[in-house]
């Protein structure tokens, strides 16, 4: 890489983490006005406000890399443009090409850090903002459900076969991750009631064992009569505590605290996983798990489109109109990506067109733009 290159990728960089910047502070501006209307309820003060909008910020900055680095780098490009230095740059022999690789030489550094924020910040530090936002407000993760919420299970013999199906219903989800007001309806393969267990509460044990405690379970029993009448018989079984195999996992119960965007790769992964061996549809976490896939790649078309602004020479004071068509073209990619989404779910797309068909537009309209300032004297 040429000095020119090394200065020019170090100054779009540069403008990249001013936008970006710029962007955390406007949205967490909104997201603490947001908060302000629960300031006072429970415990929820000023300090844990701030804590909560400061655990979100990650979160913020996935979202929000892809627009930064192309507003950023068109405002890096546009300065250039007003000084002439792009100019100056070409004279120098700088091409298209060594112009290009400057600009993914810039974007392998933002697409790493958007990787870095998706995978190992955002996920664990969303998931502590809402407990701490619920601690503080004394509510828990699904209260938001009116009869709590539904997760079905599979239990497998030895074999891997399903030996029964069960619906659990959690009540509350506590901040510690701890289940309370449980009930497990459990059938057999063909759909007949076995039993009906109610727990006050379930706690994590270790693997897929959980520790329920104050138990009732109703089991029923099929038989007959005598004279060869179908008979169901039921009865009561009370224990203080029992432990509970189930391939229901903490982290697919913590799914729930967190939003599919802002979850990371592998748990998204495992709870698309999850529904499906339960046969239940997966379409959505598999969208977020794609986007998780093509979401950083859109930081190097984002960029990668704003180059062709460098090449357009414009009179002094006018690279304001620049760096609007660069929010402008941000806005619309953004809602691209929400629209086609919402499109591949409602009309089952595959789930990786849907979430790719932003970014190939993009990346069609950056080399078509490239090639059309290649013809430019």
């Amino acid at each position: 890489m040429t000095l020119i290159g090394r200065y020019l990728a170090r100054e779009i960089g540069l403008g990249v983490l001013m936008v970006l910047s710029g962007f955390l502070a406007l949205f967490a501006f909104f997201d603490l006005v947001n908060e302000l209307d629960d300031l006072g309820r429970g415990a929820y003060r000023i300090g844990q406000v701030l804590l909560y909008v400061a655990l979100t910020l990650p979160g913020r900055i996935y979202e929000l890399m892809p627009v930064a680095a192309l507003i950023g780098s068109i405002f890096a490009l546009a300065q250039f443009a007003s000084h002439s230095e792009f100019t100056a740059f070409r004279a120098a022999g700088m091409g298209r090409m060594q112009a290009l690789k400057a600009v993914l030489l810039a974007s392998a550094g933002f697409v790493v850090l958007t990787l870095l924020v998706g995978e190992v910040i955002a996920p664990p530090s969303e998931r502590l903002a809402q407990r701490v936002r619920m601690a503080a407000l004394g509510t828990d993760a699904l209260a938001q459900f009116r009869s709590g919420m539904w997760v079905k299970d599979t239990a497998r013999g030895e074999s891997g076969s399903a030996e029964s199906l069960r619906f659990v219903n959690i009540g509350r989800l506590l901040p510690n991750g701890t289940m309370e007001s449980i009930q497990i309806f459990e059938f057999t393969p063909d759909f007949s009631l076995k039993s009906v267990i109610r727990a006050a509460q379930a706690e994590f044990a270790s693997g897929n064992d959980w520790r329920l405690s104050d138990i009732e379970e109703t089991r029923f029993v099929a038989g007959k009569t005598a004279e060869g009448a179908q008979t169901l018989q039921s009865q009561v079984i009370r224990e203080s505590h029992r432990s509970w195999h189930t391939e229901i996992g903490p982290d697919i119960v913590r799914v729930s605290m967190v939003d599919p965007a802002r979850m990371s790769l592998m748990g998204l992964m495992q709870y698309t996983r999850h529904l499906k061996d339960n046969q239940q549809n997966a379409d959505r976490y598999e969208i977020a798990m794609w986007k998780k896939i093509v979401y950083p790649l859109a930081v190097v078309v984002m960029m990668m489109l704003a180059l062709p602004f460098g090449y357009l020479q414009v009179r002094s004071g006018s690279g304001g109109y620049k760096v609007f068509a660069g929010i402008m073209l941000g806005v619309t990619f953004h809602f691209m990506n929400g629209l086609f989404s919402h499109l591949g779910l409602l009309n089952t797309w595959p789930a990786w067109l849907s979430v790719s068909i932003p970014s190939l537009v993009a990346l069609s309209v950056a080399l078509a733009l490239l090639a059309w300032v290649g013809t430019m004297r």
